[in-house]
């Protein structure tokens, strides 16, 4: 296992500096890949994790505000970052008590902005979460679509290189021309080896994300459903 390791070193480093260069491109798309992947796979568990949390202490609970003092702990919910906006959005709705500028209480048109300005609220904050969740993503795309074809020139110049060197010589053996075609070909091996672990991890993560935009939406709807009818209409019948 040693010898094959130090075979592999010496064909970087005795390659040429534009395959050099090559390889030290593709494993900084490797290592770059590598960080995202874990720091995503960790923020995007611990999202799923917390919003399963708030959700279950969400339709348990009768009172907006203990949902809001518990949502205030999670701090890595999309779900309860979003509830957040909308509640506070909401107080200030509630605060307004639809007295107009003049002075004098407002119609029910009031409450009916007011379900308005929740649900622009709640739309503004689970598009900012989407957002955040997708920050970082495209460059596994990026990796998975760029790299093998980094790799592929690495590996065409290096094998430029050694026809080029076979012609200089004026011999062809297998012994002439296998080694600097195994040396291209490290260049080919790395571009894959960063490409597939980028596109694997940026299917999984996307389809994540969309599962999560889905619990969003859905939570979004319901909590609009109780703002306009059990909350704004209570206020509303009651003036």
């Amino acid at each position: 296992m040693l010898p094959s390791n130090l075979d592999l070193i010496h064909m970087v480093l005795g390659s040429g500096l534009v395959v050099q260069l090559v390889l030290l491109t593709l494993l900084f798309f490797s290592v770059s890949s590598w960080a995202i992947m874990i720091m995503k796979y960790r923020y995007l568990r611990r999202a799923i994790d917390e919003s399963g949390r708030f959700s279950d202490f969400f339709w348990k609970s009768n009172d907006l505000t203990d949902a809001f003092n518990r949502a205030k702990l999670l701090t890595g919910s999309p779900v309860a970052r979003v509830f957040r906006v909308a509640y506070i959005e909401l107080r200030r709705v509630q605060q307004q008590g639809g007295v107009g500028t003049d002075g004098q209480r407002k119609a029910g048109s009031h409450f009916s902005r007011g379900g308005d300005n929740v649900r622009r609220a709640l739309r503004r904050a689970i598009n900012s979460e989407v957002a955040r969740m997708g920050q970082m993503v495209p460059f596994l795309a990026t990796t998975g679509n760029t790299t093998p074809f980094i790799g592929l020139f690495g590996t065409v110049w290096g094998i430029m290189n050694s026809f080029h060197g076979i012609g200089m010589r004026g011999s062809a053996s297998l012994a002439v021309v296998a080694p600097g075609i195994s040396e291209a070909l490290v260049a080919t091996a790395a571009g894959l080896a960063a490409a597939i672990p980028a596109v694997i991890a940026y299917n999984y993560f996307t389809q994540k994300i969309r599962l999560i935009e889905t619990d969003l939406e859905n939570f979004a709807s319901d909590f609009q459903n109780i703002v306009e009818r059990d909350i704004l209409g209570r206020e509303e019948a009651g003036r």
